[in-house]
């Protein structure tokens, strides 16, 4: 990595880098283990800047908004912090050509993809913690996300949308829709629909008609998963 590139990097962070060894971990992809010249790749860094970018976009949510409800906050919490994210602040400081990897992955078009950028942007964000605590990558962490805070919708989604960015914000596949039955008469019928996602147990819900019942599903699995206690099905 050129010394001015990582110069012009610290610029736009707000913070210099007591350890180039740490920040080339950061930015070492794990394709690089097929290359026996290549050291420590940034999996585990990743695996802890996902957890220090969500205690603080957890903390500015609920600063900016002491009035929102848990509802409110989990939307606007997994819109921040998922994959897409993620990339899109990576892409923002222009890290893709930064970054260490193989040359079948820089081949392949690695430098802009975004599972590829969002682990880097997390592991980046763990190096800075290690190296300089939680108050520091936290002012880094606000500088970078500030632009996606203030442009978040403050409108309530439905269901069904808060259900599929909840399944994108856990790394988990899309949700599925099944109509399982449908009841009473053709006045006024009664549908019942079942969402499920790999990974998790199936829920069921009904309505008088099959959006409804798609949408009463998919908040009977968000208020079991947790993370909400009950949201408007859209009738």
């Amino acid at each position: 990595m050129a010394r001015r590139n990582i110069k012009g990097l610290e610029t736009t962070l707000g913070y210099r880098f007591k350890s180039r060894a740490v920040l080339e971990r950061a930015l070492t992809h794990a394709s690089t283990r097929s290359d026996q010249s290549k050291g420590e790749d940034n999996e585990r860094l990743e695996f802890l800047g996902d957890r220090v970018l969500g205690l603080a976009i957890a903390e500015l949510l609920i600063e900016r908004d002491p009035k929102a409800s848990e509802g409110a906050l989990a939307r606007r919490f997994n819109r921040l912090v998922r994959k897409e994210t993620c990339a899109r602040v990576g892409r923002s400081i222009n890290l893709g050509p930064l970054m260490v990897l193989s040359s079948a992955e820089d081949d392949s078009g690695g430098r802009d993809k975004d599972t590829i950028l969002a682990d880097a942007i997390e592991a980046l964000l763990a190096a800075i913690f290690l190296e300089a605590g939680f108050a520091v990558v936290r002012d880094v962490i606000r500088l970078l996300w500030s632009p996606l805070l203030d442009g978040l919708p403050e409108t309530v989604a439905d269901a069904k949308s808060m259900l599929q960015e909840w399944a994108q914000g856990q790394g988990l596949p899309l949700p599925r829709y099944v109509e399982i039955e449908r009841k009473g008469p053709d006045h006024a019928p009664v549908f019942t629909t079942e969402v499920s996602i790999d990974g998790k147990k199936p829920a069921r819900g009904s309505g008088a008609n099959k959006r409804a019942a798609e949408q009463a599903a998919a908040s009977a699995m968000l208020a079991r998963e947790g993370v909400i206690r009950g949201i408007p099905t859209d009738e």
